[in-house]
């Protein structure tokens, strides 16, 4: 047997850190080689001196998911000078940042993008990342998921999938007041049947998985927002606070006198996850987040009043009340009609009229509304989707029909947005070629953003986690981008 001897620590998804006591002594059942064994030597070493700019800044994330995959050449990344079919059909404006243009679809985000980094060369080779499933799944994960087919991957979720960042940093970074960790609104990530996969806790366990609030309505009532509903975030009219604390100490009696019980529960962490849902529903705190209401009509208007808009204010609110991660999903099914991303046709309509106004406004007003209340230097905001679109319009790349108005799934150059805890103000970072269609500079994979998020939270992104086969596995296989943080 083979001893590694180190000190303890908490950042493994088992509480302590690969400084821990590794003992491999017919290891092979656990999937640990020697090879393994010394790579894990080798991130204990790393691990000891890790940090660097903008390490730890961040003590709350709100991730601005754009599920459909938005156009960039349409956005953010307009171009000159180039075929018909390839120039965006919107107008460029000048941006608050000299020399850098948006389209005429972000007038309000062109006046506060001195404030984020824009990464412009976001990129990847796709293996059998065409569609939206497996392409989301690498993109909150860090991992490309299983039986992934030349077309995608549209396997449903499973508690063997890789955990969705936002479970992986509530299980590192737990909240240190009684409040949901981790909330997730609209919508479900979505494709086709396909809901939810990319964006559970998966072999971490269900106790890490999102508190889900997606409010009935259909895609298109701009008002589903005003049918948030929490009741199982308060008590019922019966049962006064004072009495639900008494049931807490009669339970914590009971289980005094039941050691074989207490022992055998031991692991499953029940008194904490019990402790946290009665200081939940006492406080009110979460219940209270989620009261819109409590907001000004001006307020409310100016983020947009639809899902988006309405969901980028509740993230702002969930993080001033002590939640850790807030993902705010784009909120229409990837592979859908109107206000999706997925342009395939009617972008000129789509984008212009319905999705680039509610992105404009929710976006823009997010980061000002952060950043006036001194939020935005704690917390951490990224938007972003799982791809770009095809720099010429009309065109086959994942198999689907286009038309002279709409542009096909494009991993190999897109735009992703981050800012605030750290991150750099008025920096674009990378560039792209003439048509949008590659990188020309500091090309930046899925995986090293969210190393990157990870690295903003104050978690080494070679953190060990062990997944339902016992197998140890980083949290990605990256390194964050530090150029763009302080």
């Amino acid at each position: 047997m083979l001893v590694i001897p180190g000190r303890a620590g908490k950042d493994t998804c088992d509480g302590v850190t690969r400084r821990e006591l590794l003992r491999v002594g017919g290891s092979a059942a656990l999937g640990i080689s020697l090879a393994g064994l010394l790579n894990l030597q080798k991130l204990t070493a790393k691990d000891a001196t890790y940090g660097g700019p903008g390490f730890g800044k961040a003590k709350s994330v709100i991730l601005l998911y754009l599920q459909g995959g938005p156009s960039h050449l349409d956005l953010w990344d307009p171009k000159d000078n180039v075929p018909d079919n390839v120039r965006s059909v919107f107008k460029p404006i000048a941006t608050k940042i000299p020399g850098v243009q948006f389209t005429e679809v972000l007038p309000k985000f062109a006046q506060v993008n001195d404030k984020v980094t824009m990464i412009r060369s976001m990129s990847y080779t796709p293996n059998g990342l065409f569609n939206h499933t497996a392409a989301i799944y690498q993109m909150l994960t860090g991992w490309t998921a299983d039986k992934v087919s030349p077309s995608g991957q549209l396997e449903p979720p499973s508690p063997k999938d890789f955990p969705t960042v936002g479970s992986q940093i509530i299980r590192l970074k737990p909240p240190t007041v009684p409040m949901l960790p981790f909330v997730m609104l609209p919508r479900p990530l979505q494709e086709s049947n396909v809901v939810g996969k990319g964006g559970s806790a998966g072999f971490l366990g269900r106790a890490y998985d999102p508190y889900t609030l997606y409010p009935p309505g259909d895609d298109m009532d701009m008002k589903k927002m005003d049918g948030v509903r929490t009741d199982d975030l308060q008590l019922r009219e019966e049962v006064s606070s004072i009495r639900l604390g008494r049931r807490g100490k009669l339970r914590d009696l009971i289980n005094e006198g039941m050691p074989d019980i207490e022992e055998a529960t031991k692991k499953y962490s029940l008194d904490e996850y019990y402790s946290k849902a009665l200081g939940l529903i006492i406080s009110g705190r979460a219940r209270d987040a989620f009261n819109l209401s409590k907001e000004t009509k001006e307020l409310r208007e100016k983020y947009g009043m639809n899902p988006f808009g309405q969901s980028c204010l509740l993230a702002r609110r969930l993080i001033e009340a002590g939640t850790r991660f807030v993902e705010v999903n784009w909120p229409k099914v990837a592979n859908s009609d109107n206000h999706s991303w997925d342009v395939h046709t009617g972008l000129t309509h789509r984008m212009k009229d319905q999705a680039g106004p509610m992105l404009d406004s929710g976006l823009s007003t997010l980061i000002e509304d952060l950043d006036q209340r001194g939020m935005l230097s704690e917390t951490l905001v990224i938007a972003v989707g799982e791809f770009g679109r095809s720099p010429q319009r009309g065109v086959s790349t994942s198999g689907n029909e286009n038309n002279d108005d709409g542009r096909d799934h494009w991993p190999y150059c897109y735009t992703g947005v981050i800012a605030g805890a750290g991150v750099k103000r008025g920096l674009v970072y990378g560039k792209s070629d003439k048509t949008g269609s590659a990188p020309l500079e500091n090309p930046v994979h899925p995986r090293e953003l969210l190393a990157t998020l990870y690295h903003c939270v104050g978690v080494n992104p070679a953190t060990i986690v062990y997944n339902h086969l016992n197998q140890p596995r980083e949290l990605v296989q990256a390194e964050a981008v530090t150029s763009i943080l302080s």
